[in-house]
């Protein structure tokens, strides 16, 4: 009974802090996203204006984002029934989006940012994912 009562426990805990630090995350992505909208990160290898280069240099940003337990347990029922993971989606794109933001933080100052590449990868068998965006910062002469 008293393992019953700890699972319940768990899992309740789980869903509600878990919505909690999630529902901040995204609030954090939107103010910060709304900092850097005005710097371009694109997918070409060629968009550079007809004006010279000061400096172009590779960066970089990442980030890694776990799971909660609610999630894990859904992930695990959904594994075993089979069909989509839906829980994991908001992980994925937290992570996307934070790398997305941290690479542009690095580069604040840049005018655009070309050929960005997006690398994803599990961290654990728990459900965590780390994503790695990366491309080329040009600093155009002023």
């Amino acid at each position: 009974m008293f393992d019953l009562i700890s699972f319940i426990i768990l899992v309740g805990l789980g869903y509600f802090i878990g919505t909690q630090i999630e529902k901040k995350h995204y609030a954090s992505l939107k103010r910060r996203e709304a900092l850097y909208l005005q710097l371009p990160a694109v997918t070409a290898k060629n968009m550079l204006e007809e004006r010279p280069i000061e400096k172009a240099s590779l960066i970089s940003g990442s980030a890694a984002i776990s799971t909660d337990y609610f999630k894990t347990l859904l992930s695990g029922l959904r594994n075993f029934l089979g069909g989509e993971i839906s829980a994991h989606e908001t992980i994925l794109d937290r992570a996307r989006r934070e790398a997305i933001v941290r690479l542009k933080e690095k580069a604040a100052d840049a005018d655009i940012i070309l050929n960005l590449r997006i690398e994803t990868s599990t961290v654990s068998l728990m459900g965590g994912a780390e994503v790695l965006a990366y491309g080329t910062a040009i600093y155009y002469k002023k």
